[in-house]
């Protein structure tokens, strides 16, 4: 797939307010400071598309995208953010929750990984969550230019050994670098068989 058009179509905190057109929707979530808006930008070959900050807990509505006007990149908050406080938190967690389980545009839900630590418990349970509720996932793990080849092999091994623990079956995982543009054109070509189903 080629991106040949990204542009912003809305942001929301509820599912009653995402943009009027229904289109196929493919989501980005992770722990805030995962990377999550460089590699959106990363995607759409766009430096300024998604707001990224050195500020973890920056984002805080659902945001989409409509890509190709054909479907919706939706950049959800970050989670697990400790100095928001509770109450922030809790709001958050509502947010991501009404869109998750509301949205019956929602076609994939990517979780990202930081490749250079193992995967944390706030993500374990958040994948045990979606597992529960069959919201389905991938995985990508960012910032794999951080560390060489065997490092990351054996980080993600790790990672691998840790879900199989709660999954029989695990879901499906790619590498992405929004510094080196790795990973990008494996990310579009998955989301765009996915697309080729519906």
């Amino acid at each position: 797939m080629k991106i040949s058009e990204a542009k912003f179509a809305g942001s929301s905190t509820r599912v009653s307010q995402k943009p009027p057109r229904r289109l196929p929707e493919f989501a980005f979530i992770g722990r805030s400071n995962v990377g999550k808006s460089s590699l959106i930008n990363m995607l759409c070959a766009s430096g300024k598309l998604a707001m990224t900050s050195s500020t973890p807990g920056k984002t805080r509505l659902v945001n989409h995208f409509l890509i190709n006007d054909s479907w919706y990149l939706v950049d959800l908050p970050g989670y697990g953010y400790a100095k928001l406080g509770q109450k922030g938190r809790e709001e958050i967690a509502e947010v991501i929750r009404d869109y998750i389980m509301h949205s019956e545009e929602l076609v994939m839900l990517f979780v990202l990984i930081d490749s250079r630590h193992d995967i944390g418990r706030v993500d374990l349970d958040f994948i045990t969550e979606l597992g529960e509720h069959g919201i389905p996932f991938g995985i990508i793990f960012t910032k794999t230019d951080k560390q060489g080849p065997n490092v990351l092999k054996a980080q993600i091994q790790r990672d691998c050994d840790q879900l199989s623990e709660q999954w029989e079956e695990l879901p499906p995982m790619l590498c992405s670098s929004s510094h080196t543009g790795a990973g990008r054109q494996e990310i579009l070509d998955y989301i765009d068989s996915i697309l080729k189903t519906l």
